[in-house]
């Protein structure tokens, strides 16, 4: 099939570490003229595999790069027809081995000698080592952000799946997350690898918020009636994409980034990778291996998120200030009087000083005795001696606790939503200093409302509940101390026009720099 000029392309692909052109664009145009004589015979053949497909059209271009994974050397291919360039010519290949590279990182070795990114319109479907992905520029050859990004996240989910489920061989049928949730996730990590400002779509906690609270216009008995727990059968489910792909990719976020750490999770999940490899896991398996390699108990988290319809909604419901009282005598008679000079006066009181009323202890001297004059606010030396001969008894760590001026927030919690997740704090000071403190899940126990006192040796400002928006909480009304709403956003008398109408930005910039006219598609 391929000139001696093109064997020499392709043996050159294999050992090239970007891709190579086996098939040129001139070439694919010169084959679409011919017609085929004759008939020739394919014999396909491949080891461990679940599924076969294959794919063939004069219209072909076809470029190919290698991809080291341990010992094998993955040839990592792309055929496309003219239609899809410029963007598959730049991106399908480099995507193809990226994507080999990073899952094989995170889950198991990749350990067929090829893996294929066939294009076409719209669609993405995956086989083992070939998959089919859309992304389309416009005739003119621009494209738009989404086009490019779209094209990206196919082909690294469509590739993906070579790991799940052909290599880490789950039951999609019955459990479709095992399948689609764990790619989505390891679709998730691969893509952030590509780009630091990839906009994905799915693994972003924020970005679950919606489905996860249900429809807050229905009934109160009605606001989940369209969500089911991640354990449903699959032919159960009503919001697929969310149930199946969203919601098991942002919990392993959640558990890798907040709950785990990304060190100890990392390790859990290869493990499960390779233990279960050519091997047919169920959830249990995978619960399971997740616990047993990292050592953690994580009962508590599979139940919320895969057996129940819970969501995150942590309240800050009430902070109490305390500070303590100084034991050395004096540092306690400063304390009370800067207390007392911040005590609001009793109206009744300065009303009748600033009326100037003559009072009867003032005008007769005679009712006057030890306590009008007595201050009780001052340290006696009798206090001062029995706080010098305390502090004969301490350790010197301890002295050194003494005079620190020590500010108490008592904090109070409560878990409205029902999922359990930790409990994370942005601590703001008066000096405009932040700090972050994490309390892990297992705060919530015994109980559903908690409080916690925390000792901070600076004025608290503020206080916010998972500032990084990292556990999905719905209602992010109720996570600031002093209370703070969060605005929304919304378009009054404006109705937005179609996407597919507007001309895309690349090309509102083509045009603008030729002086063309700006049409959309």
């Amino acid at each position: 099939m391929l000139t001696s000029t093109q064997q020499k392309r392709l043996a050159q692909a294999r050992t090239s570490d970007k891709p190579v052109m086996i098939v040129t664009p001139q070439e694919a145009l010169d084959n679409e003229k011919e017609r085929s004589s004759g008939t020739k015979t394919w014999v396909f053949k491949s080891k461990n595999v679940r599924d076969v497909a294959f794919a063939s059209s004069r219209k072909f271009i076809w470029d190919a790069m290698n991809q080291p994974v341990k010992t094998n050397n993955v040839l990592c291919m792309s055929y496309y027809s003219k239609e899809g360039n410029p963007l598959w010519e730049q991106y399908s290949t480099k995507v193809v081995a990226h994507t080999i590279k990073t899952y094989s990182k995170f889950t198991a070795d990749y350990i067929y000698p090829v893996a294929i990114s066939v294009h076409t319109d719209r669609i993405g479907m995956e086989y083992p080592m070939i998959c089919f992905n859309g992304g389309r520029p416009e005739k003119d050859g621009t494209y738009s952000e989404r086009t490019k990004y779209g094209m990206i996240g196919v082909i690294t989910h469509e590739v993906g799946h070579n790991f799940f489920p052909m290599i880490i061989n789950s039951d999609e049928r019955q459990w479709t997350w095992m399948d689609e949730g764990l790619n989505t996730f390891v679709q998730y990590l691969t893509e952030q690898e590509w780009d630091k400002d990839y906009p994905s779509w799915r693994g972003k906690p924020r970005n679950i918020v919606d489905y996860m609270k249900g429809d807050p216009n229905a009934a109160p008995d009605k606001v989940k009636a369209r969500i089911e727990p991640i354990m449903t059968n699959s032919e159960s489910i009503t919001q697929f994409g969310n149930n199946a792909y969203g919601k098991p990719c942002t919990a392993l976020n959640i558990l890798r980034e907040t709950v785990m750490g990304r060190e100890l999770f990392d390790h859990a999940f290869k493990t499960y990778c390779e233990r279960w490899k050519f091997k047919h896991p169920t959830p249990a398996d995978f619960f399971r291996s997740m616990e047993d390699a990292s050592g953690v108990d994580l009962d508590w988290f599979w139940r919320g998120w895969f057996y129940t319809t819970d969501h995150v909604d942590i309240e800050l419901a009430n902070l109490r200030y305390k500070r303590l009282s100084p034991r050395d005598p004096l540092l306690a008679e400063k304390a009370k009087r800067e207390e007392k000079a911040r005590e609001v006066p009793d109206i009744s009181r300065q009303r009748n000083i600033d009326a100037k009323l003559d009072f009867v202890v003032d005008r007769d001297p005679a009712t006057r005795d030890f306590y009008n004059s007595f201050d009780p606010l001052t340290a006696t030396e009798r206090e001062i001696a029995a706080y010098e001969k305390w502090k004969k008894s301490l350790k010197p760590e301890e002295l050194g606790l003494l005079n620190e001026d020590l500010h108490l927030y008592e904090l109070s919690f409560k878990n409205i939503g029902g999922l359990v997740m930790p409990v994370i704090l942005e601590w703001e000071y008066a000096d405009g200093a932040k700090e972050v403190e994490r309390i892990p899940a297992e705060i919530w126990r015994t109980s559903d409302e908690v409080s916690k006192v925390f000792v901070k040796r600076k004025e608290v400002k503020s206080v916010v509940l998972d500032p990084l928006l990292e556990t999905a909480d719905c209602d992010l009304n109720n996570n600031s101390w002093p209370p703070r709403m969060v605005p929304t956003r919304f378009d009054v008398f404006k109705e937005r026009e179609r996407e597919w109408r507007q001309p895309n930005p690349m090309q509102m910039e083509r045009n603008r720099m030729t002086g063309g006219e700006m049409k959309g598609k």
